[in-house]
């Protein structure tokens, strides 16, 4: 993003929250230009001395803070708790990512929040949300992955789910969909003056990354892991082996793509075979697993750039 690409320029925010979900969503509005004040218990929180370590805090938590004003307090005592109060009757955004109920138990509740500062926006970021048998749950990011059925996706029929090397219902569950959430209720506050408590539950909304396949699913087709265009039972998509060990992510969809694949790897027999089935699905991804293992990601990368064709080496994040 640009960096004077600052709509939110002024805008007063007050982070009560923890760790990835909420922090990430209040550093994605200061790259905005909102103004964000964080509260962390005396000495900070958890993630400040998870390592790695820089000058004594750890990089995550030091990335995840920059441009915010930090306030150390201790909420179960009356001063503390007033600072905090006072801070809220200021801000126009309220981010918070306790376990429901522990607000209110600290005299912060939506209602008193609402009562005092009528405008005031509270975004609540929660593993199963506000209310409902699981809102006391005890869960963390896969954990809810788990729940929301798209751990079981991530994996090829017959093998055992793994743990994603990326925090899915963090971000994609917590942090961007309350950030769109908070960037809607501040428009519904330009018009009405009003502000909102807003409900993010993680697992309800990581749930929106499994849309494609919970849309079959429910149309009556059989959406089982590994079936489906995108599932892995296709020949043009999929993820293959180079010579040297890395990767190559295969997923020419549309027959133009595929098609310009067999001539860029001078494999004519291969055409018109994008979407077979059964024994012949097996014969032709035989076949572009030895493709792509005669090369190294090097040579890979050199022959697709620039080229229309789908096939994108997979990079990591030294790359």
């Amino acid at each position: 993003m640009d960096a004077s690409f600052r709509p939110l320029e002024g805008l007063r925010v007050l982070d009560l929250s923890r760790y990835l979900p909420g922090p990430l969503l209040t550093r994605m509005l200061v790259d905005m230009g909102a103004d964000v004040t964080k509260v962390e218990p005396p000495g900070g929180e958890g993630l400040k001395f998870l390592p790695p370590l820089e000058d004594k805090k750890g990089v995550v938590w030091s990335a995840l803070n920059v441009g915010k004003r930090i306030l150390e307090l201790d909420l179960k005592s009356d001063e503390g708790r007033a600072i905090v109060w006072e801070q809220i009757q200021s801000a126009e955004v309220i981010v918070e990512g306790f376990r429901p109920g522990v607000l209110a138990r600290l005299g912060f509740g939506w209602d008193a929040i609402h009562a005092a500062n009528p405008a005031a926006i509270l975004c609540s970021i929660s593993g199963f949300g506000q209310t409902g048998p699981l809102s006391q749950r005890a869960g963390h990011d896969l954990n809810y992955v788990a729940r929301s059925g798209v751990l079981d996706l991530l994996a090829p029929a017959g093998v055992t789910p793994y743990v994603p090397g990326a925090q899915i219902a963090d971000v994609a569950g917590g942090s961007l969909p309350g950030a769109i959430y908070v960037l809607a209720a501040l428009r519904g506050v330009a018009r009405t003056g009003l502000g909102c408590h807003i409900d993010v539950s993680m697992t309800e909304e990581v749930r929106r990354l499994g849309f494609f396949s919970e849309a079959i699913a429910k149309s009556g087709h059989d959406m089982r892991k590994g079936l489906g265009a995108i599932g892995g039972d296709a020949p043009c998509c999929g993820v293959f082996a180079t010579q040297d060990g890395r990767a190559i992510a295969f997923s020419p969809l549309e027959p133009e793509f595929y098609e310009a694949c067999c001539v860029l790897v001078e494999r004519p027999d291969l055409s018109g075979t994008a979407y077979v089935r059964g024994a012949r699905a097996a014969e032709v991804r035989a076949a572009w697993t030895e493709v792509f293992a005669s090369r190294p990601l090097a040579e890979w990368d050199a022959l697709v750039d620039g080229k229309d064709v789908c096939i994108e080496p997979v990079r990591t994040l030294a790359d």
